[in-house]
């Protein structure tokens, strides 16, 4: 198994307001698409956006292309189902990655620049066959190759884990910071040397993901 987390460009004309709504207005930060799927030519969605939820439905509401949708806000952002009729370009750029012996591992990430990043994950030889399939107008780049998924979660060891979820507990993260290193040494019953290194390497994998770069 292979896997390749790539950054694809689409031409920012033949994209929808919708399709990316981290690009259609600056009161959106991030948009991620949870999980979804494509018949006769509609997409069917679930998302959560980070952003002003009337600056999401005013985009919405504007487009000839939705059928319906849901909004439900939350503390900073929303979560969203929405039914949409695709492009020809749209459809095209779908053809290039959802193939039978290809996975595409969601969220796919929406980012204001106009690229959409993910992860696909198949036979190397597949994988790597994907990437010649997009349209001469995308930009594709690779960011990380590796024989695993991945993901800011799983890339941790047990013991990463466990000084990271005993730093939180403690405060360590609270701004201003409530305990120091000292605390979760002893949340872990360990040398202050040792916490201060689990976590060094934590956060290190976790920043690496957050950044989608290799390490």
């Amino acid at each position: 198994m292979k896997s390749l987390r790539i950054a694809i460009t689409p031409d920012q004309e033949l994209v929808a307001a919708e399709g990316n709504m981290a690009v259609a207005s600056s009161a959106v930060d991030r948009h991620l698409i949870l999980g979804g799927a494509v018949l006769d030519g509609r997409e069917t969605t679930i998302s959560y956006v980070e952003g002003d939820p009337d600056a999401i439905e005013s985009i919405l509401d504007a487009s000839t292309a939705v059928d319906e949708y849901d909004v439900t806000a939350t503390d900073g952002g929303c979560f969203l189902y929405c039914r949409q009729a695709l492009t020809e370009s749209a459809l095209t750029l779908f053809d290039a990655f959802f193939q039978e012996t290809i996975v595409v591992v969601p969220p796919y990430e929406c980012r204001s620049d106009g690229s959409i990043h993910m992860t696909v994950v198949g036979a190397p030889s597949e994988v790597q066959a994907v990437l010649q399939e997009f349209p001469d107008d995308v930009g594709v780049e690779v960011l990380r190759v590796g024989d695993t998924v991945g993901g800011a979660v799983t890339e941790l060891s047990d013991r990463q884990r466990e000084a990271v979820a005993a730093a939180w507990e403690c405060g360590y993260y609270e701004v201003p910071r409530d305990d120091g290193i000292d605390a979760v040494a002893d949340e872990l019953d360990c040398a202050v040397s040792t916490a201060s290194d689990l976590l060094r390497r934590a956060e290190s994998r976790l920043v690496a993901n957050a950044l989608d770069v290799q390490r």
